[in-house]
Order: C-alpha cells, then sequence, then structure tokens
C-alpha cells in the first residue's frame, strides 16, 4: 500500500488543497483526523518565509543607503576641490586696469 508523502506535495498548499490531492480513503480519514496544527504550521511558515524576504529588502536598502551616502560625500569633496580651485583661479587673475573709458580697446 502506497501512501503520499507530505514532503512531495508543496508547502504551498492549503489544507483543502492538500486533502483534495489524497485518494478517498485517505481524504476521509483525514476529514475525520483533521488537525488545526496542519493550518497553523503553514500560516508559521509563509510569515517565517515574508519574514526572511523583509530582512533581505531591509539589507539591501541599507547597502544601498551606504552607497549613497558614500557617493554623496565624494561629490561634496569633488565641489569643494572645484571651489577652492575656483577662488585660487580668481584670486590670481589680474583685473585689467581700469581707464575710466567705458569704450572698448
Amino acid at each position: 500500500m502506497k501512501t503520499s508523502s507530505a514532503s512531495a506535495v508543496s508547502k504551498q498548499l492549503t489544507r483543502s488543497e492538500y486533502v483534495s490531492t489524497l485518494p478517498p480513503w485517505q481524504r476521509l480519514l483525514a476529514m475525520l483526523n483533521w488537525r488545526p496544527v496542519y493550518d497553523i504550521e503553514q500560516e508559521t511558515e509563509r510569515l517565517r518565509v515574508r519574514s526572511l524576504e523583509s530582512e533581505k529588502r531591509l539589507l539591501e536598502s541599507e547597502e544601498l543607503l551606504l552607497e549613497s551616502e558614500k557617493r554623496l560625500k565624494q561629490l561634496q569633496e569633488s565641489n569643494a576641490r572645484i571651489a577652492r580651485f575656483e577662488q585660487e583661479l580668481f584670486s590670481s587673475s589680474n583685473p585689467t586696469p581700469s581707464t575710466g573709458d567705458s569704450s572698448p580697446t
């Protein structure tokens, strides 16, 4: 006599779907031996998987945030260097002496 194993059935099946996959005589036994624990176990597994997925998304978000902060710091340093360069450039350039004449030379 061959029995169906629970491991062969996907963990995503609801209790009614699982029972419907059984042969008629096992279906009757399953209906007589209804276990609310099965439903609780399935919901617990779904919550565990959902929790793991949430943790994974949180870690990915934290990595993106760290990369963004690093890039922002690099941009701020670049802007500071550019500002120093512009300041040196404009402070060292000699303005043309004004002759008081507004006409171009």
